[in-house]
């Protein structure tokens, strides 16, 4: 018959047993919605599109009067922009902002290196209307890279408005509050550069969230997300589209999208 000792147990033994207990509960302490969001700054262009658009395939042939572009974001490094050209790219945007506490580290690679290969290129900021003002992060998008200058190769700056990858897709917001929040960045983005913003969204996100505002159309460009053979459609008051997001899994950096005209056409839009 085994022996025991009197007393109280041994620490270490204690000390394991609090180790096994611990480990086998990281998992089921964590609610699987918050293991299951993204950190932010990680956010992209798109990001929300197949989750909640889904993709029917992409266009079949390329029109003369479109022209191919790609956006890029921090999650793609350093991007092989010689690569692209030779492919056919001749306009890009890259990430330079989210809210007022990311930039994007690969932004120097990627916003210059594709003016360095030829390209007309830009830069767009991701938007939280739940953390700041819209005129707060227009202001640290222009500090930051989504600024503009008349010298042909440089887009207008770039809202991502779409569905919130940390949270409420709306951002906790009212339509109204949401038309609201757009119109603070886009006033201020015009105030400092001189160019009006364009908009990056889907149609469904833009219905739920701004209720189908129309208002903007006159003024802003429209870039439009949808993974399918066309366009689809608009959001309210626009009657084309300028730039297409069409697929997140093209050649060599997957956002692939298609400008609404020749090359021409881009010219016109970055010269203003």
């Amino acid at each position: 018959m085994p022996l025991r000792r009197p007393g109280p147990p041994r620490p270490a033994r204690r000390l394991l047993g609090a180790a096994l207990l611990t480990a086998l509960c990281l998992t089921c302490a964590v609610p699987a919605s918050a293991a299951d969001t993204p950190a932010r700054g990680s956010a992209y262009l798109g990001m929300g599109v197949l989750a909640h658009d889904g993709s029917a395939g992409g266009p079949t042939t390329r029109e003369a009067a479109q022209t191919e572009g790609v956006d890029v974001s921090g999650y793609q490094g350093n991007v092989a922009w010689s690569t692209l050209w030779s492919s056919g790219v001749r306009w890009a945007y890259t990430k330079a902002s989210e809210g007022t506490y990311y930039t994007n580290p690969y932004f120097a690679q990627q916003y210059n290196g594709s003016y360095g290969v030829g390209m007309i290129r830009g830069a767009y900021h991701f938007a939280t209307p739940d953390t700041t003002t819209g005129a707060t992060q227009a202001a640290y998008f222009v500090a930051n890279g989504g600024g503009w200058s008349k010298d042909g190769k440089t887009l207008p700056g770039v809202l991502d408005i779409e569905w919130n990858p940390y949270g409420d897709a709306c951002y906790g917001k009212s339509a109204s509050a949401m038309v609201a929040w757009i119109a603070d960045f886009l006033s201020a983005y015009r105030s400092r550069t001189g160019r009006d913003a364009v908009i990056y969204t889907a149609t469904s996100w833009w219905s739920q969230c701004t209720g189908d505002y129309a208002g903007f159309a006159n003024t802003n460009p429209l870039w439009i997300a949808r993974y399918a053979s066309d366009p689809g459609t608009l959001p309210s008051g626009w009657s084309f589209h300028t730039m297409w997001q069409y697929t997140s899994s093209g050649p060599t950096v997957g956002d692939h999208d298609r400008f609404n005209g020749a090359l021409d056409r881009v010219v016109a839009l970055a010269n203003g």
